[in-house]
């Protein structure tokens, strides 16, 4: 018997209609998706290339999920890169290292992903108006010469160690070959380094080593002066003869092929100490009277009104000498005589030795004591100052030097299609700029702080914008040469594009 028609089984059905349905639909959006999704990839990662099938939609997830760790200055490059990733992209990514490079005698550490040293040291040909002389240390990152790191893909390289010169026919050899092959061992700490001179690349060892060294610091004698009551005024007298000492001082040298680069201060020890030099000096000299009065008698006065009449000449003296005589007879007995007081002046000085104020006249502060000869204070000898650790990068760099990085960085950035024609256009801009000053400030901006100011080779608005690329942003140009060209790449694609603007509007 056939079912019957009823409401329930109605939408039972409907239900079981809709169900299916929307799992076709799902299934179907699985299957496109998978279609459509699906990518086939080439990863290539430092020269080794292999095929990855891919869900991932951008270039990011897509290391990830290979488990490749990308570090902040490796090369990672894609065919489309504001695309996303697409089916048969080539994806290349080369892992960075940093070396240590020479630029007029200022080292700097530098990451690259070159390949050879030619390579690296090609990235600074580009400035050679600017005569900088450049080299390139491989001894911090030998442990990678053996991986591929070539001296010079183009030919021979002359080897320079311990004194002697040679010639190493295949260029295309990693460093370590080429010490091999010559017998040459290189220690921890010597320095490898290449450079090109003259159109020749040299491959140069330097012996690294350390010793101390001794030096005996003289300590100088300090003179000390005491007040002597037994000796006459002005009078001085060596009580101690004084005697320098002595500082043993013990500095940490390295020495480079033989030559003193640098030296630590480890220890100093006081061997002998210093001997104060003692002078006695006579007291100050008691200002006596004038010898034309005699009214210390008829007064009492202690205030010198009789040496106020005496100043002004013997002559003067004479006048008063016969009001002196009146006033005199009348404490002195009638004694006719007392006008001539210079034999009795001095007499009753040296019969007052007992009084208590005496002692203090040599005290007096209108008249210190002080050696009639005084003895002349060796100059202590300077202390050899060791110099002070360079600092790691573009520290206080010049002008010609923050160039010659500049453009290294201009032309290791041809993934951004940058090349040698960009050094110019950003040599000009920042030469209008700052003039190539680590230390340029415009202080007529904002608060006139480096901070707040524009500020720095770019003229970074504000200054302290270049923070996210390191904290020693006020001092260090590469630090500032590095911020410059991320926010140029960024906001106009090319220093040549900024420079185009620059000059439309007189800034970028």
């Amino acid at each position: 018997m056939a079912r019957r028609w009823t409401p329930r089984r109605f939408v039972t059905l409907r239900r079981i209609r809709v169900a299916v349905c929307v799992g076709v639909v799902l299934l179907a959006s699985i299957v496109f998706f998978a279609i459509t999704a699906r990518k086939t990839v080439a990863l290539t990662v430092n020269g080794a290339t292999k095929t990855v099938t891919t869900y991932s939609a951008s270039v990011p997830r897509f290391l990830e999920s290979q488990g490749v760790k990308a570090k902040t200055h490796d090369f990672i490059d894609s065919t489309d890169e504001k695309a996303g990733l697409k089916n048969h992209d080539v994806v290349t990514v080369r892992s960075a290292y940093q070396t240590t490079i020479n630029i007029e005698g200022q080292e700097v550490p530098f990451w690259t992903y070159a390949t050879s040293a030619d390579q690296l040291l090609g990235f600074f040909k580009a400035n050679e108006r600017n005569a900088t002389k450049v080299s390139v240390d491989v001894g911090n990152v030998y442990n990678q010469l053996t991986g591929g790191f070539v001296i010079n893909k183009a030919g021979p390289v002359t080897v320079i160690a311990d004194g002697k010169t040679s010639i190493a026919p295949n260029g295309k050899l990693t460093a370590a070959s080429i010490l091999d092959s010559k017998n040459i061992t290189v220690g921890k700490d010597d320095r490898v380094s290449v450079s090109v001179e003259n159109g020749q690349t040299i491959l140069r060892v330097q012996r690294v080593t350390h010793g101390q060294e001794t030096k005996d610091v003289s300590l100088p004698f300090a003179t000390r002066t005491v007040v002597d009551s037994s000796l006459q005024p002005g009078q001085t007298e060596i009580r101690q003869a004084g005697q320098n000492g002595n500082k043993r001082q013990i500095y940490d040298v390295t020495y480079v092929d033989g030559q003193a680069e640098s030296s630590t201060l480890e220890s100093e020890t006081v061997t002998q100490v210093a001997l104060d030099q003692v002078v006695a000096v006579g007291p100050a000299a008691t200002p006596t009277p004038a010898p034309s009065t005699g009214d210390s008698g008829s007064n009492g006065d202690s205030s010198g009104n009789s040496t106020d009449t005496g100043s002004n000449g013997n002559s003067d003296s004479n006048k008063n000498d016969g009001k002196d005589k009146d006033n005199s007879g009348k404490d002195d007995s009638g004694s006719s005589t007392p006008s001539t007081p210079t034999p009795s002046t001095p007499t009753p000085q040296p019969s007052q030795p007992s009084q208590p104020s005496q002692p203090q006249q040599p005290q007096q502060p209108s008249q210190p004591p002080q050696p009639s000869t005084p003895t002349p204070t060796p100059t202590p000898a300077p202390a050899p100052t060791p110099p002070s650790p360079s600092h790691g990068g573009l520290w206080h760099a010049s002008p010609s030097a923050a160039q010659g990085y500049a453009c290294a960085m201009v032309m290791q950035h041809s993934s951004w299609g940058w090349g040698e024609q960009d050094c110019q256009p950003l040599i000009t801009m920042w030469t209008m700029e700052s003039g190539w000053s680590w230390n340029a400030l415009n202080r007529h901006m904002a608060d006139g702080t480096p901070e707040n100011a524009p500020y720095g080779i770019p003229q970074s608005y504000p200054g302290r914008k270049m923070a996210t690329f390191g904290s020693d942003w006020k001092d260090n140009a590469g630090t500032q040469i590095d911020w410059g060209l991320n926010y140029i790449h960024n906001a106009y694609g090319s220093p040549r594009k900024a420079w185009a603007f620059w000059q439309a509007h007189h800034g970028y």
